[in-house]
């Protein structure tokens, strides 16, 4: 029996995958809360699933979560925030759980990692918007641990509970009229959820399957202002008119889909910028190995409207009204997160950049800051890596933040501190820690702060430990500019 773990699997589409695995799958739901209950009429029973509580940004949770996996389905994005502040672009935190999970895989021995990610426009037209370029870099993460990736490529998914799709029929039922700006214009492929999950499947069982990337869409292209007329009239609405507008207009149309869509504005801007490329696919030759050509749109849009209706009846927690569902279950903790790119001066490593910040940043704060370190012995002559590190006030015998070196969970592109102590950090229940990591292409790496608990008052945490930690960041990453 193959046995499948699903990062991602409270979403739409894990969910769906979970069922569509029969009796010869063992499933694994990675996850920081159980899977939400399934909706009314769903189609089949759920397999039983083995739960495991993981947080992909910590590594060693990672590795828990995939041990006894043969296949690894990665379906996560971090558009919302996971902590109560986060420090950091969604680029940044969707790489760290990318590349956690393609280690961890790397050491469960898995035999590849499928993968759902968004379609690349052809080469030579404008820039990747941020959330595609994430979607790309996600890819290649995923592969840069020697596991072999079969990478999905998608436009929008049909189906009850996506949240691309949630914010487009939310926008059709209460908009009597739409403006619409350039983008709607933009030609799409949407796919059908159920042949996702088909595909999904069949990358997940079929050994042959060279790696690789490939194309999916559904067999109609439309432009997504036929997509929300069409829409409309599959819900029996009167007919919306529709005022174009000869501008793109990004800020515009995050605050019309933002208000009128019913989602966070943290996930809308991403999906809103990313609306100028056409996602159409360049070939389908996946679904012809596979044999599934695709959902008619209008069938796939029905089956979706009917599923949401069913979960709507049900009061079912994700489906009827997702973007309330998502803030439920990415309800931030007491922790911060803070996460910075960095430069990656030829010829080093993500261990020269830790030592390289605790030689830093004391001559940059030393009118407000010492650095005490205590080194290994580094065969007898003190001058080994860094074991313990307490920041403190000059006039201060008790340290600030003392962070201590993990040998064990540790290695040259990835050095790991956890927080110990000190007066402003609580131990706690905090898994605080602070790694550097190196990122595939060594040109790059990331500084980031996982889990701490500070033991001041949230608000003047804020407004002053947090503050100096996030600009102390930005003039270390000028330094390391510098440097490189």
């Amino acid at each position: 029996m193959r046995t499948v773990a699903i990062a991602g699997a409270s979403g739409f589409v894990g969910r769906a995958l979970a069922r569509a695995l029969g009796p010869d799958h063992g499933v694994i739901a990675l996850g920081r809360s159980p899977p939400a209950d399934e909706p009314a009429g769903s189609d089949g029973p759920r397999p039983s699933l083995d739960w495991r509580r993981c947080d992909l940004f910590s590594l060693l949770d990672a590795e828990r979560g995939l041990a006894g996996a043969d296949v690894g389905v990665y379906l996560v994005h971090s558009m919302l925030p996971t902590s109560r502040l986060v420090q950091g672009h969604f680029q940044d935190l969707d790489l760290i759980c990318a590349d956690n999970f393609a280690r961890a895989a790397r050491r469960a021995g898995l035999r590849r990692i499928v993968y759902l990610g968004g379609l690349v426009p052809p080469a030579g037209g404008a820039r990747l918007s941020a959330h595609l370029a994430s979607r790309l870099e996600v890819e290649r993460a995923l592969a840069a641990h020697g596991v072999p990736l079969i990478a999905l490529r998608a436009s929008m998914v049909i189906g009850a509970g996506g949240s691309s799709f949630e914010i487009m029929v939310r926008l059709v039922e209460r908009l009597r009229a739409m403006i619409c700006p350039a983008w709607t214009l933009t030609p799409t492929q949407p796919i059908a959820l159920a042949d996702v999950v088909r595909l999904l499947r069949f990358a997940i069982d079929d050994g042959d399957l060279p790696a690789g990337d490939y194309d999916v869409g559904g067999p109609d292209v439309v432009s997504y202002r036929a997509l929300m007329g069409l829409t409309a009239a599959r819900l029996g609405l009167p007919r919306r008119p529709m005022l174009p507008v000869p501008f793109f207009s990004p800020g515009l149309s995050r605050l019309w889909v933002s208000l009128f869509g019913g989602a966070p504005r943290a996930l809308v801007m991403p999906l809103v910028q990313s609306l100028r490329h056409p996602m159409v696919a360049r070939d389908r030759r996946l679904q012809e190995r596979a044999g599934v050509p695709g959902t008619p749109l209008v069938a796939a849009l029905d089956d979706a409207l009917a599923a949401r209706a069913a979960s709507a009846r049900g009061g079912a927690r994700l489906g009827a009204h997702p973007a309330q569902a998502i803030r439920r279950l990415a309800r931030p903790a007491g922790d911060v997160r803070s996460v910075q790119r960095l430069a990656l001066p030829r010829g080093h490593d993500a261990r020269w950049i830790a030592d390289e910040y605790l030689r830093w940043l004391p001559r940059h704060l030393r009118f407000l800051l010492h650095v005490d370190i205590t080194r290994g012995d580094g065969g007898g002559n003190g001058q080994g890596p860094p074991i313990v590190c307490q920041f403190r006030f000059a006039l201060l015998r008790r340290p600030l933040i003392e962070l201590r070196f993990s040998p064990e969970r540790s290695t040259p592109d990835r050095p790991l501190f956890y927080v110990t102590g000190g007066l402003l950090a609580r131990r706690d229940p905090s898994r605080g820690r602070l790694e550097f990591r190196e990122l595939p292409g060594r040109t790059t790496a990331l500084a980031a702060l996982h889990d701490y608990v500070p033991r001041l008052p949230f608000a003047v945490y804020v407004a002053t430990q947090g503050l100096v930690h996030r600009m102390a960041m930005a003039a270390f990453a000028r330094h390391l500019r510098h440097a490189a």
